[in-house]
């Protein structure tokens, strides 16, 4: 008969925060399969635990799934865990448990921390209805994509961004986003844990004069209706403005004349307004 897979959320950063029936799991299992063998290892010390542990993460699951199910299938159970979190969500595991899920055996979810959750809870927004999005890209041209896409949500929507791009990230929801509410956690759960409120240009001020190292969560207040419309207009100036490098050869500054001349705006703001929109580096 084969074992179980325990799907097992474990801290974001508090290790008070592991349930009871997590850790009686934890306590029970043989093997522990973890995104970083090290951080989990911090974690079962707490609590006086020696299973054997091996690493899935997201450069090895494919290569894991295997030998796990051939720990399942020989009849010990296995528990699954993350570096914080919840398994699966923006983080390894989903191939393990498809694999596990295909072959009949046992997968059994421990329910726990959520960074989405535990933000939204504490944010005030609306979140009868959301959208998570995971880690926002990491090249400046595909986050703005993603963000202009995102900002026509009418759902409150919650992204990831790591301590190296908050900042950049930030500047371009502020371009993008305007005076939208947006609340931003950082180390949630842990020591240094903050949470800001304000419009994507305060708080990253607040992050400028203070410190942008940890992990960060931001959950942004859906679209409203002057929102769109200002998605709107900016399609529209995009579609002008192929047209006019079409009509002048793709000569951009005679696009830009053109525009200029048709909507009667400074070519200049015009100008802001395209590289905004990513038509323009």
């Amino acid at each position: 008969m084969a074992g179980t897979l325990y799907v097992i959320a474990t801290p974001l950063g508090n290790l008070d925060d592991l349930s009871p029936r997590a850790l009686a799991v934890l306590s029970q299992v043989e093997t522990v399969a973890c995104e970083d063998t090290r951080r989990t290892a911090r974690l079962l010390a707490r609590y006086e635990l020696s299973p054997a542990t091996i690493s899935c993460h997201a450069h090895n699951e494919a290569a894991r799934v295997a030998p796990i199910v051939a720990i399942l299938e020989s009849g010990n159970d296995v528990a699954l865990v993350s570096d914080g979190g919840t398994p699966g969500i923006s983080d390894p595991g989903h191939l393990l448990v498809a694999e596990v899920r295909s072959r009949g055996i046992p997968v059994i979810p421990l329910p726990g921390p959520s960074a989405v959750v535990t933000l939204l809870s504490a944010s005030g927004l609306q979140a009868d209805r959301f959208v998570f999005d995971g880690f926002l890209p990491h090249k400046g041209g595909e986050r703005r994509r993603r963000l202009r896409d995102l900002a026509g949500e009418r759902r409150t929507w919650v992204v990831y961004e790591t301590p190296h791009r908050i900042l950049e990230a930030l500047g371009e929801m502020s371009d993008i986003l305007g005076d939208r509410t947006v609340v931003v956690g950082r180390e949630l759960t842990k020591i240094h844990e903050e949470i800001f409120t304000g419009t994507a240009r305060e708080i990253l001020e607040k992050l400028t004069a203070g410190s942008s190292k940890g992990e960060f969560c931001l959950a942004v207040a859906g679209a409203e209706e002057a929102d769109l419309v200002r998605a709107d207009d900016q399609d529209e100036l995009i579609a002008a403005f192929r047209k006019a490098m079409e009509e002048h050869g793709n000569d951009r500054r005679a696009a830009l004349r053109s525009l200029a001349r048709s909507t009667g705006r400074k070519r200049a703001s015009l100008y802001r307004s395209l590289v905004e929109a990513g038509e323009l580096d």
